[in-house]
């Protein structure tokens, strides 16, 4: 869906969402909501996935490296996590849902 792509980018232009394997990581307490490129290989997916359901939070496969990385204004990036409340609850509004918590 095209308009959470564009809240994608409009969190990292105002600072809230973090993006890379390893800044990911060192933030997935305070990560809202973390997504995942569908296309990502194995292991990172499987770190990932772990760190997600380890602290609780939801992870999204719906879209690939390109389009997450286009979306935030990087380059080749797999994975991105919000760390707003504001944009989480808007985003899983777009989703379809108050099941994402």
């Amino acid at each position: 869906m095209k308009k959470i792509l564009n809240l994608l980018g409009l969190a990292q232009r105002s600072g809230n969402l973090v993006s890379g394997e390893e800044m990911v990581v060192k933030n997935i307490e305070k990560a809202k909501i973390v997504f995942l490129g569908k296309d990502t290989g194995p292991n990172t997916t499987k770190k990932i996935k772990n760190k997600c359901n380890h602290y609780g939070v939801y992870l999204n496969l719906d879209y690939s490296i390109d389009e997450l990385s286009h979306a935030i204004g990087k380059r080749n990036r797999v994975v991105c996590a919000c760390l707003d409340d504001g944009f989480r609850d808007a985003i899983v509004k777009l989703l379809g849902g108050d099941d994402y918590e």
